[in-house]
């Protein structure tokens, strides 16, 4: 794996995303899905936690917005299900492995906080993948980078919903902003018919239309949005392809979504958010908080 040439950081800085090949080889993109396969079969999720995830703005008020097990998910494991896998009395009524929409946002530290430990309990060649993508960042002139939160994404077979359009750093604020940087791994193909991301070239420059935030103690919903998304031509998408073992760099404001998953297969993602943390504020009114038991860690130690 070579790290990025300079054409490879204008273009990621100039369209905001960056299509890469081969950063995993076909094993170790199926030694993380045995791994994730082990975690869902241990899978005890209460009835009263059974969340299902929406990017809809209404819809993510009123049940990520109001639900303590996903504001609280920074250091702890937590599973995010699709529309319409559950009877009215919370149970499955499709198996549970194709219930999840994903799994995050942290976790302890034998199970998957982020990608240093994932790779390590995936019996993954760490030190060079972990050498390459701290090569990587650093071309991109990170000097101070730490993992912010890490999710892994089934979109399923037939169910997997879509994903509106947004900005990471919605949910992601920094000052200045610019400093995150979304890294997407795909363990399966991601094409046109499953689901694979489009980008809107550019948009990156624009600033973000709204942030997700905290609301004071005591007070419901536990977060809520400053500003709403803008409507935007669909004719402004281009869509980013990419090969089993390949990734998708992500620039925290840049816009993108993806279609719902009306195929047959699925599109297994890995996905986890950089910061730059030097001289960078991380907002206080991020859901997304760092806790004693698990500090944003650097990703250089």
């Amino acid at each position: 794996m070579d790290v990025l040439t300079d054409q490879d950081v204008q273009k990621y800085q100039d369209e905001g995303y960056l299509v890469l090949d081969g950063l995993l080889s076909p094993e170790e993109c199926d030694a993380l899905r045995d791994r994730m396969s082990e975690i869902i079969e241990r899978m005890d999720v209460p009835e009263h936690c059974r969340t299902q995830f929406s990017t809809d703005h209404d819809e993510q008020l009123k049940k990520q917005g109001n639900a303590d097990y996903f504001i609280t998910s920074g250091d702890k494991i937590r599973f995010f299900f699709e529309k319409g896998v559950f009877d009215d009395k919370g149970e499955f009524i499709v198996p549970k492995e194709h219930s999840l929409n994903k799994i995050g946002h942290g976790g302890k530290k034998k199970i998957m906080p982020n990608i240093l430990h994932c790779f390590h309990y995936a019996n993954f060649k760490t030190l060079q993948f972990v050498s390459y993508l701290q090569n990587l960042v650093k071309k991109l002139g990170l000097i101070y980078p730490v993992i912010l939160q890490s999710m892994y994404i089934f979109k399923q077979p037939g169910i997997g919903g879509e994903v509106t359009p947004h900005q990471d750093a919605t949910f992601l604020s920094t000052q200045p902003l610019g400093r995150v940087m979304g890294v997407w791994l795909a363990l399966e193909d991601a094409a046109l018919e499953n689901g694979c991301l489009w980008f809107i070239p550019g948009s990156h420059n624009n600033g973000i239309t709204r942030r997700m935030v905290r609301t004071p103690k005591g007070t419901f919903p536990l977060t809520d949005f400053i500003g709403r998304e803008k409507d935007y031509d669909d004719k402004l998408f281009v869509p980013a392809p990419v090969k089993k073992g390949g990734a998708v760099l992500i620039h925290g404001q840049v816009v993108h979504r993806s279609a719902a998953n009306t195929s047959d297969a699925s599109r297994h993602v890995y996905t986890f958010h950089i910061m730059e943390s030097q001289n960078t504020i991380w907002s206080p009114e991020n859901w997304l908080q760092p806790t004693e038991e698990l500090p944003f860690p650097s990703l250089y130690t």
